[in-house]
């Protein structure tokens, strides 16, 4: 297969995720672990609740001493969170207890205060309620030694309050891939600095930079390289010295007199396997490889047009970040979904159409692609929830047919 060979799209990705996994383990602590990935299954430390505890401010009391209403009551004490109430409950006792506090020996309900007046230590029930209600028992969330988190489970910020509160201080994550970002293009200026004629602002480095850090990886953003093989090659050998896993370039990845990443990148020893693909938008997309002390770092050329790029960071780099970073890649493959419009047949290139996501009454993804599809068109993929696939030459499709979309959103 040669460089000069358009890559079939469905090929590509298994081209780009071929031999790829985890870089690595390591433990870390529950703060650093934020948008981590879990490397082993988490097992609780404790039982949550541990003790019966109370779900309201109220009285705990004996059930047998509220079948008649209204009722009044000792009270003997109090029961406040972290504060329990030590001595055992007898008859017509009442014991003053708040939301998350143990519930005493004996006491087996809980009345509101709302439903109660309180007097001179004494408490008179006005409303009593079934036994066991307000109380949460021992155990209702879950159980010492239970597992709750599994290994690829992503440390959203719900995870991670579960894994506080199964006394984990630390966790087992995958390593975070580092990703160094390059922008190329002596056209590029940085956005509110002056444009000169033929420059243009550099938007691609914001919009792959904050989808890296979705994936869960680290940004090292190297800025522009300028159209000189020198400048290139300066933030190439910069991007492997400082551990870059995938160095992402954007621009310069056609074969024109100035795209000089396939050149440059081949010098230092990389090798490549794809340089342009049967897809739109994203034709010019770089992929090669190198072994730089005893680690693979791997090179994403992306075009410079942002819509491309995003594109194409969506399904082939994405992935592929996501596998290093110890998650689920399958979850960046085609899903099923319907049309919800007409489609003509497609040409020579598969297409990846910008388009919105509904979901059905019956539950099924409903998409439908815009009406238009220009690959300048940024605004639209603002716009989209998926991209819908079309083969090569795929035939003219009616709204309702099934069909294959990347989710973005």
């Amino acid at each position: 297969m040669s460089l000069k060979d358009l890559i079939p799209a469905e090929d590509a990705i298994g081209i780009v995720l071929d031999g790829a996994s985890s870089i690595g383990e390591e433990m870390l602590p529950l703060k650093q672990a934020a948008n981590r990935t879990l490397s082993q299954n988490l097992v609780s430390l404790r039982t949550q609740p541990p003790f019966d505890a109370s779900a309201m401010d109220g009285y705990a009391v004996l059930q047998s001493d509220v079948q008649t209403l209204p009722a009044k009551l000792t009270v003997i004490g109090e029961s406040k969170a972290g504060t329990p109430f030590d001595n055992p409950m007898s008859q017509s006792e009442a014991v003053r207890i708040f939301t998350g506090a143990v519930v005493p020996e004996g006491a087996d309900t809980i009345i509101i205060q709302e439903n109660t007046n309180a007097v001179d230590g004494e408490v008179e029930v006005l409303s009593g309620n079934p036994p066991g209600k307000f109380i949460r028992n021992a155990g209702l969330d879950f159980a010492e030694g239970e597992t709750l988190l599994e290994a690829g489970d992503v440390l959203t910020p719900y995870r991670l309050s579960l894994a506080a509160s199964m006394n984990h201080a630390e966790l087992p994550v995958y390593q975070q891939a580092k990703v160094a970002l390059i922008s190329t293009g002596d056209e590029l200026v940085m956005p509110g600095e002056a444009t000169q004629p033929g420059q243009i602002i550099a938007s691609n480095t914001f919009g792959i930079a904050a989808s890296i850090e979705n994936c869960g990886a680290a940004v090292m953003d190297l800025g522009i390289a300028g159209d000189t093989k020198s400048a290139l090659r300066s933030k190439l050998e910069e991007a492997i010295n400082q551990g870059a896993n995938i160095i992402v370039t954007t621009g310069g990845a056609s074969v024109g007199d100035h795209d000089l990443v396939l050149p440059v990148a081949q010098e230092l020893g990389f090798g490549f396997k794809i340089a342009k693909i049967a897809m739109r938008p994203g034709k010019p997309f770089l992929f090669g490889k190198i072994q730089h002390e005893g680690r693979t770092v791997y090179l994403t050329g992306l075009a410079g047009n942002p819509v491309s790029s995003l594109v194409a960071f969506n399904v082939f780099v994405k992935p592929l970040i996501h596998l290093l970073s110890g998650r689920d890649a399958s979850a960046m493959n085609l899903v099923p979904a319907v049309l919800g419009c007409d489609l003509p047949q497609n040409d020579e290139r598969a297409e990846y159409m910008r388009a919105r996501l509904e979901i059905s009454a019956d539950g099924k993804r409903i998409a439908s692609p815009f009406s238009k599809q220009d690959s300048s068109m940024l605004a639209n993929l603002v716009r989209a929830d998926c991209l819908v696939y079309r083969a090569v030459k795929a035939e003219v499709a009616k709204a309702g047919d099934g069909c294959e979309v990347v989710l973005i959103s």
